[in-house]
Formats: C-alpha cells, sequence, structure tokens
C-alpha cells in the first residue's frame, strides 16, 4: 500500500510542477536604479518581467503569482535574499533562482547553491554573461517541463517508460534485497563506461568509492519511503577508466542520489523489503563550480597564487605551530621596484604579463612548505614557517634579488625587474600576524628609502622613520587641496648682455607646521606614491599661468623652464597634456623649456626619445639637468632632441680645488659646443666662479650669486627691470 501511495505522492508532485510551470520572470533588488535597468534588459529578450524592490514584496507576489525564474540580491534591507530562498524551500514553490549579487565571500556563494540556486553572478557583472545565464536556465527549465509532461502522459506504458529511463540523463537503477543490482539504464555506459550487463547483479559498493560506503549504506541502499526517503545525498562512483580524469584531477564521477525503498504490496508477504529504487544525477559541473568559487576566494587569479586571505590563515596556523614548538618563522613583503613605469607606459595587458612572469620565478625560489601570495598590485609576502634566524631569511631573499635580475622579454618588450625585501621574524619582531606583517611592510619601506633593490631586517627604530613618512605622504595628499604648495624662480643670465633670458620654476611646500619643505625631502615620496603627476601637472599649469602674466605685461622674449620626474615622463599622455597647457594659456612652444636628469632618461630610453621628440616638433626646448652625473653617454645625445646641457652644481662647487671637476666642466663645455648645445652652469655663487667659468666660454648661468629662487610677485618686479645691475643681482632685496 505504501508503494502506491508514493507513486501517487510522485504523480501529485509532477501535476503541481506542470500546473506551476510559468516563464515569466521576477527581479528582486532594493537598488532601484539597478532594478530598473536590468528589468528593461531583460525585457528585451521578450521574456515577461516584473520586480519588486524588497525581500518583503517579492514573498508577497511569490504567494499570489507564478514565476519561472527569479533574479535575487541576496542584501537587502528588510528581509535579505536568503530568506526569500528559505520561504522558497518551505513552500515548495516552483521557481529556477539566479543569485545577482555584490556579496563576494565564499560563503554567500556556497550556502546560494545549497539552497538550490542554479548560479552566483556576483556584481559587477558583464550584461553578455547574465543574459547567457538567464537564457540557458529558461532553456534547462523548459527542458525539464517537456520532460515531465511528457513522462506524465506516457508513465503508463512500460514499454514508453523504460524508453524515457534510458534516455534519462540521469542514472537510474535498482537494488534487490541484498543490494545487488536488478536495473540499470542506458545512462551508465556513457557516464561510467560500464555497459548494463556488467553491472547487473553485481553488489553496489562495486561502484561507489570505498570513502563513501558508509555513506552510500543508508543513501545508495535505501530502505526508507516517503520523507524520510534520501534526497539530493552526495557521493561518489567510480569510472572504469580510472585514467581518464572527469574533473578536478580526480577519475570519480560525483553524484547526487536520490533513492527509496521498495516494498511488496502484494498478498504474499505484503510489506516485504525487495529492493532500493533509486536516480543518480551527475554534478560533476555543480562540483566545478563549487570548486572554481573556492579557487577564487581565496587566490588572486591572475597569478594563481594564494591572495591576503589564505595567506592569514596559513600564517595564523604557523605562527600557532610555532609557539607550540618553540620555533621561528619569517615574513618577507615584496615590493616590486618601478613597476608602476611599465604599467603606466605599456598598458596593464603587458604589467599583467609581466607581474606573471615574476610570480613563476619567485615560486622557484621557495622551500617545500612556504606561502607566497600576492596582496595587490606589485605587492607579494612570503611566509617561511621553518627558518632557523635572520641567515636563512637572507638566503632566500637574496636568492631572491638574483633571480628578478635576469630580464624579462614580453611582447619584444624587455624589461630589468629589481624588488625591495622587508623581513619580520616570529617571536622577535612580533607574535601577531597583523605586527609581522606591518613590521615587514616597515622595512620594505625602509629598503625603498634607501635605494631600493635590496632586503632589510626589521629593527625598532624603523618605526619612527616609517611613522614620519607616512605622516608626510598624507600631508601631502592634503597639501594640494589646502593650497600649500607654491612656485619659486630663479633666473637663467647670460652674462655677457647681463639679462635674463629664462626663469626656472621650482616648487616649495610651505607646511603649516614644519615651515618651507625642500623638493628634496619631498619628491622621491611623491614619485614613490604616485602623487607626483596630479603634483607635477599643477606646477606646470601654475607655471604656464605665471609665464602668460609677464608676456601680458610685455616680457614677451623670458623663456620658463620646468622638471619633470620619470614618471611624469613615463604618462601616456604627458604630450597631449603639455601641449593642452600651453594652447590654453596662448604661449608658443619655444617659450617653455623641460628639463630632466640623465637618469630620467636611462630609465626607459625608447619610452623618453619617442615623447620628447613630439615634444620638440612643438618647438618645446629639452635640457638635461645635472649633466655630468648620470651615464652622460654621447649614444643617447644624438638620439634625442636636446637643446641645453645644464653643468650640476657638484661640479662647480670644487672646480677651484679639484682638477678632476675643472676637466670635466671643461670637457662638458667642449662636448655641448661640438654638438651645437646650449649650456648652463648651476649652483655659481662666488664672483671667481663666475670669472672661472667666463674664461671658459660659458656664458649662461644659475645660481646664489644673482639670484636665490624669488617669489612670483618678486619675480616679476625683477624682469621688469630691463638689464640686471651686473651680477650683484643676489644683493638686491628680493
Amino acid at each position: 500500500m505504501s508503494s502506491v501511495n508514493n507513486t501517487n505522492n510522485i504523480n501529485e508532485n509532477k501535476i503541481k510542477y506542470i500546473a506551476d510551470y510559468s516563464e515569466q520572470i521576477l527581479i528582486v533588488d532594493d537598488e532601484q536604479l539597478h532594478l530598473h535597468s536590468l528589468k528593461e534588459l531583460i525585457s528585451q529578450d521578450g521574456y515577461k518581467v516584473q520586480s519588486a524592490n524588497s525581500g518583503e514584496k517579492a514573498i508577497e507576489l511569490l504567494k499570489s503569482n507564478k514565476y519561472g525564474l527569479l533574479l535575487l540580491d541576496l542584501n537587502m534591507g528588510d528581509i535579505g535574499g536568503n530568506e526569500v530562498m528559505a520561504h522558497i524551500t518551505q513552500n515548495n514553490i516552483n521557481t529556477t533562482i539566479i543569485v545577482v549579487s555584490g556579496e563576494s565571500s565564499f560563503e554567500a556563494a556556497e550556502n546560494a547553491l545549497r539552497f538550490g540556486a542554479y548560479d552566483f553572478i556576483r556584481k559587477p557583472y558583464a550584461i553578455e554573461n547574465l543574459l547567457n545565464t538567464v537564457n540557458n536556465a529558461m532553456k534547462k527549465r523548459q527542458l525539464e517541463y517537456e520532460n515531465l509532461r511528457m513522462h506524465t502522459k506516457l508513465q503508463e506504458s512500460e514499454k514508453l517508460h523504460r524508453y524515457i529511463v534510458n534516455k534519462s540523463p540521469d542514472i537510474v537503477y535498482m537494488l534487490d534485497s541484498k543490494g545487488l543490482f536488478t536495473f540499470m539504464n542506458k545512462r551508465i555506459e556513457t557516464l561510467l563506461g560500464y555497459s548494463r550487463h556488467e553491472i547487473i547483479g553485481k553488489h553496489y559498493t562495486e561502484l561507489v568509492h570505498e570513502d563513501d560506503h558508509q555513506k552510500a549504506m543508508h543513501t545508495f541502499n535505501e530502505r526508507r519511503t516517503g520523507k524520510r526517503a534520501s534526497v539530493n545525498i552526495e557521493l561518489r562512483l567510480k569510472s572504469k577508466n580510472t585514467g581518464t580524469s572527469r574533473c578536478f584531477e580526480t577519475s570519480l564521477l560525483p553524484i547526487e542520489v536520490n533513492a527509496m525503498g521498495v516494498y511488496n504490496s502484494g498478498k504474499i508477504n505484503p510489506g516485504k523489503f525487495i529492493g532500493t529504487y533509486g536516480i543518480a544525477r551527475d554534478i560533476t559541473e555543480r562540483v566545478e563550480a563549487e570548486e572554481i568559487i573556492r579557487f577564487q576566494a581565496y587566490h588572486d587569479m591572475l597569478t594563481r597564487l594564494p591572495n591576503r586571505t589564505l595567506l592569514k590563515d596559513r600564517l595564523n596556523q604557523a605562527i600557532t605551530y610555532a609557539k607550540r614548538n618553540k620555533r621561528k618563522l619569517a615574513v618577507m613583503f615584496l615590493d616590486l621596484d618601478r613597476f608602476k613605469v611599465v604599467n603606466d607606459t605599456l598598458g596593464h595587458i603587458i604589467g599583467d604579463q609581466l607581474l606573471q612572469a615574476v610570480s613563476v620565478r619567485l615560486k622557484k625560489c621557495l622551500r617545500e612548505g612556504d606561502t607566497l601570495a600576492r596582496i595587490g598590485g606589485d605587492e607579494f609576502t612570503l611566509l617561511l614557517p621553518e627558518v632557523h634566524g635572520k641567515k636563512d631569511s637572507a638566503l632566500i631573499a637574496q636568492k631572491i634579488i638574483n633571480a628578478l635580475k635576469k630580464p624579462f622579454t614580453i611582447d619584444a618588450h624587455e624589461f630589468y625587474i629589481s624588488t625591495s625585501i622587508g623581513i619580520a621574524h616570529y617571536p622577535d619582531d612580533g607574535i601577531s600576524m597583523d605586527t609581522l606583517i606591518k613590521h615587514a611592510d616597515i622595512a620594505m619601506y625602509h629598503v625603498k628609502g634607501n635605494g631600493k633593490d635590496g632586503y632589510q631586517f626589521y629593527t625598532d627604530d624603523m618605526n619612527e622613520i616609517y611613522n614620519n613618512h607616512m605622516s608626510l605622504e598624507n600631508d601631502m595628499r592634503r597639501a594640494l587641496e589646502n593650497d600649500q604648495f607654491k612656485i619659486h624662480y630663479q633666473p637663467q643670465v647670460n652674462i655677457e648682455t647681463d639679462e635674463i633670458f629664462a626663469m626656472e620654476a621650482l616648487i616649495r611646500w610651505e607646511h603649516p607646521q614644519r615651515g618651507i619643505i625642500s623638493p628634496c625631502d619631498f619628491i622621491s615620496l611623491a614619485e614613490e606614491t604616485g602623487l607626483i603627476q596630479p603634483i607635477g601637472e599643477w606646477v606646470l599649469k601654475n607655471a604656464c599661468m605665471e609665464l602668460k602674466r609677464w608676456r601680458d605685461a610685455g616680457l614677451t622674449t623670458i623663456r620658463i623652464a620646468i622638471n619633470l620626474s620619470s614618471c611624469q615622463l613615463s604618462q601616456r599622455d604627458i604630450v597631449t597634456t603639455i601641449i593642452d597647457v600651453l594652447e590654453e594659456n596662448n604661449i608658443p612652444g619655444d617659450m617653455l623649456e623641460i628639463e630632466i636628469t640623465e637618469n630620467v632618461l636611462m630609465k626607459d630610453i625608447e619610452n623618453a626619445v619617442i615623447k620628447l621628440k613630439q615634444l620638440s616638433k612643438h618647438g618645446i626646448k629639452i635640457a638635461i639637468d645635472d649633466f655630468g652625473t648620470g651615464y652622460s653617454s654621447l649614444s643617447y645625445l644624438k638620439k634625442l632632441p636636446i637643446d641645453t646641457l645644464k653643468i650640476d652644481r657638484s661640479f662647480i662647487h670644487d672646480m677651484q680645488n679639484s682638477e678632476e671637476d675643472s676637466s670635466i666642466i671643461k670637457a662638458i663645455i667642449a662636448m655641448a659646443k661640438g654638438l651645437n648645445l646650449n649650456i648652463i652652469s648651476e649652483g655659481v655663487e662666488t664672483e671667481e666662479q663666475l670669472q672661472q667659468l667666463r674664461e671658459w666660454r660659458c656664458k649662461n648661468m644659475q645660481g646664489f650669486l644673482f639670484s636665490k629662487p624669488i617669489t612670483d610677485k618678486a619675480a616679476i618686479d625683477l624682469l621688469k627691470s630691463s638689464h640686471l645691475q651686473g651680477y650683484k643681482l643676489a644683493s638686491q632685496n628680493y
């Protein structure tokens, strides 16, 4: 009698599914703009769409309407998506759920799948992916509906019933009371590689993975019926060809089993257990999706390395182990030097490929048990769970530095990448995860501040340096907003005519507490943090606006000189930015001179040549600043559209006491004349220096002998004087 009741229940469920079938879609989201745009988007594909702006409204609509598909947000103000899914489950509502949420945790996705969600789509999403998922879900639903409708119509026919069973995408089987197979549909052949005659008469345990035998005894070999019968229980079946991988490095087939006991309903031995009827569904795709979600939650998808979450988990475990066993461990914080230049110059695609190549080399430096994680951007953290002391971690740090010294070749570009490494040890430098990571980070910044490309162990005195560093960085971020930067101007003088022919724009920071801060104390930090770009653009715009005021006052022959850093020169749009500023202020190109150092040039000579030639085509002058302190190679001087060489002040300062410096100055002057370039001597402070340079036929000079850098007001007053009073300009009260 019970088997008849069960059959009736199955029939009732089929009828209910057919009665509840609908192609209408309900979208649930408390973000009105997103709700409206998504409704418009789905409607364009021909679907009938309704919307609800809350979980409460969604439940209300579900009570009175039938929906084939539900697009559901998780986080809503009143009733969340989980409560809506719980309501659907509790009330056996026939609808397909696709979760569309900004929630990024693995737990949220796993919970949604356990509630029976068809898919989990993270915001922001690609529109094409969302529409494909919706269409696939509706097609799957349509297919299920058609299959069920056909099954209902033909269930009275044993021949047709067997046909449907054999065409089922699921494994359909029957066991006798001893657990031996008495029936198996053809699906076993395509899924596991067995023929049906190989299986009939065999015990079910020959198919079930050994580790799942205990679970299978109560599910695959189910004896219960009705609500107590097994529903959606996961097991693993063994493939016949164990050498063929079916999913995720295994030859096993993950299945979901629904089974119930079958009992004799006849007059003889009524109620006697005669076997098990079951359906096993292939859930390979779902398992793969769950594995992908789990992998994404704990790994960086670009490099496939562990991410911050997995690193912290392993670091906590390592600290616990080290504490229990009185061992040591090390944490390294790695930051690639000048990686931002690659990204800004060649784009993120090349930058991403370079990060992948760097990751491969770094992994080759690891020991078994070490964890390398990408924290973000060009930053990596390395956990060394077993070290005896600083010597061990120093060896690994040096191995990493050496590994990165070899050039990387990507898309016909050759790169030289170095890294700055900070190292902290447990328990000497901290006993908690956060403290160790922070101290390794501080040590890394110490390396950055001392020339990069090396490693440092954390020491307590680094904290003060780090705090000052962070304080200065935070203050600098506010300095632009609070108008704390000022431009001072230092004249460049032709001593043969006693006239000023140009002014160099020099930035100063008027800090409300620290007073005047020299560029030497903040420019390198600005480059490191990326703030040099907005600061450099501010200098360019304000200096050109000041030049326009001079020109409006009739001072049309004065040129202005502006320094350009490597970060600025690497900007893709730097040429356009400079030209636009000149045009806005109606300034001819030859009234602007761009000063760059040799080191800036050599960081990316090919890119520098292209951009400087573009600037030169607009008449803009190019000067090499601090000449003689860098590479001083004739080969690059020939490549570049250079107009001026500026002799570094260090040579001028010691030229009367150093034959070597005097020889260098005379050689630079001779080189400039041979290449038909202008020459300017920087840092001229004494009359003796002036007279000596005059003898060497250097007529253009700059330095305190003529004037210190002065304010914009003092600069225009000075320029309005028709001629300098000899070279005694410094004595004037500016």
